[in-house]
Order: structure tokens, then C-alpha cells, then sequence
């Protein structure tokens, strides 16, 4: 994880579309240099609880989650963590992780156990999942390795933010 600079800050607004809140460091940097994931504060600046530690920045992977979570994909992956036993558990590892780096950072009592993406029971949000994934690295999250598989290279057109612009 590293800092954002200034220059990070106003590229995460301009993928947004707004300014980013709670943005404590890049997670991390899409191959064209860009962030595509921030670590976001456990708890906003107005004292508002926000569960999402990581959050995916990039509108290309965004857009590449959502076609995703269009075709169903979602759906099949329930379906494989209510029945296969060895998913479940390595999800529920994944669950444990996320709330282990949040509380690291710090203890918000009110969304102790609640992690992202619908962890350990369910799944939504590829997004979140796919942000997991690229910040924690490959074998923490069994859905976010599939969901990175899946929409990789999706920084192919070029980067989503021209920072020269």
C-alpha cells in the first residue's frame, strides 16, 4: 500500500466522478499506472461507519464487473458456495481476511462482522470482490481470482483516466 499523492486523488475523482472519501492509501495500480483500487477508512470523516475497504476505482473494471454480474455469474457462484464445502470454506477465509485488514486499520464495532460483497454467505458485488482480489493478492479470494481471470485485461483500450489531460 502507498499513499496517494495529489495526482492519485485527482484521478480516483475523476474515475468516480466525484471526490473520494475516506481514501487512505492505493491498494492497487492498474497496469497503465493508475489506481483501480483505494483503501478506504473503516470509519468516514463525519463518523460514518463504511464497511467497503477496498473500493474499485477504474471504470473499465467496473464495467467489466457489471457485465459479469449481467450474464449471471453471480448466480453460479452461489450456487457452487452452497454446495461445495471446499469453497465455502476458503470464502469464508476470504471473509475473515477482509475484516482482519479493516480492523488492523481500525475497530468500528457497529460493522464488526460484516465484511463485503455479501461474505460468508453470499455473493454480490463482483466489484468488491474483484477489488479484494488485486489488493490482497492471488489465493485470498477464491471469487475475486475468478472474477480477476475473468475481466482481465481490462485495461486494453488504454488507461481510463489520461493524466496528462
Amino acid at each position: 500500500m502507498e499513499s496517494p499523492s495529489q495526482e492519485d486523488l485527482d484521478v480516483v475523482a475523476a474515475q468516480l466522478g466525484r471526490p473520494p472519501r475516506g481514501t487512505r492509501a492505493i491498494a492497487h495500480r492498474c497496469p497503465c499506472g493508475n489506481p483501480d483500487v483505494v483503501e478506504t477508512a473503516p470509519r468516514l470523516d463525519d463518523g460514518t461507519p463504511f464497511p467497503t475497504l477496498y473500493y474499485l476505482t477504474c471504470p473499465h473494471a467496473t464495467a467489466a464487473c457489471s457485465r459479469l454480474e449481467s450474464a449471471g455469474v453471480m448466480r453460479d457462484m452461489q450456487e457452487r458456495l452452497s454446495t461445495d464445502p471446499t469453497v465455502a470454506a476458503q470464502y469464508a477465509k476470504a471473509h475473515q481476511d477482509y475484516l482482519d485488514r479493516r480492523t488492523a486499520i481500525e475497530d468500528v464495532p457497529e460493522i464488526a462482522k460484516v465484511s463485503a460483497g455479501g461474505m460468508p454467505d453470499r455473493v454480490k458485488c463482483l466489484h468488491v470482490h474483484l477489488g479484494h482480489a488485486l489488493a490482497a493478492g492471488r489465493g485470498v479470494n477464491p471469487f475475486g481470482d475468478e472474477v480477476r481471470d475473468a475481466v482481465e485485461p481490462w485495461w486494453i483500450d488504454g488507461p481510463c483516466v489520461r493524466k496528462d489531460a
